[in-house]
């Protein structure tokens, strides 16, 4: 048996806005961040999708808060792993971030996730906290904790980022 599944519509110009690398590539991480947190600069479109925000950031360290509801549930009745997937790569990639000189970019090479608690919409206000383990050259790393509103462990993990002038 075979379900047509409907077409994605076309982008539109309804989209979240999106910082050019040109324009990015002159703030430090730390000042790019911050300019995000203080609602100077808008939060990046898979915030939007996600919803979740940056809410915090000092360098090495930053925290981000998310909203599970009902367009993430998977067929099983709870919150797919991939929001807390998502939320934990974004705001340990934010904490690497926010140690680097302008001019520098990242990105993540590799992710590892351990889910300890199940989300639900019960769940309420997530917050995920990360900070850098190792600030290398070319390659650091961070670690990452999400914790439900009642401050319970929901889901830890740790990413590789590759560092690279842009």
């Amino acid at each position: 048996m075979t379900t047509e599944m409907p077409v994605a519509p076309p982008p539109n110009s309804d989209a979240p806005s999106v910082i050019a690398a040109s324009e990015m590539k002159h703030l430090s991480g730390f000042d790019f961040l911050t300019a995000i947190a203080k609602g100077e600069l808008p939060q990046p479109p898979i915030a939007t999708l996600m919803d979740f925000r940056l809410v915090q950031v000092e360098s090495g360290k930053v925290v981000f808060e998310g909203q599970p509801g009902p367009q993430h549930y998977n067929p099983i009745g709870s919150v797919h792993g991939g929001f807390a997937a998502t939320v934990l790569d974004s705001v340990m990639a934010c904490s690497v971030h926010s140690t680097l000189p302008a001019g520098t970019g990242y990105t993540t090479v590799e992710l590892k996730v351990n889910f300890v608690r199940a989300i639900t919409i019960e769940t309420g206000t997530v917050r995920a906290e990360s900070r850098v383990i190792h600030q290398g050259s070319r390659i650091a790393t961070a670690e990452g904790q999400l914790y439900g509103a009642d401050g319970k462990l929901a889901a830890h993990g740790t990413t590789t980022c590759l560092i690279f002038a842009m």
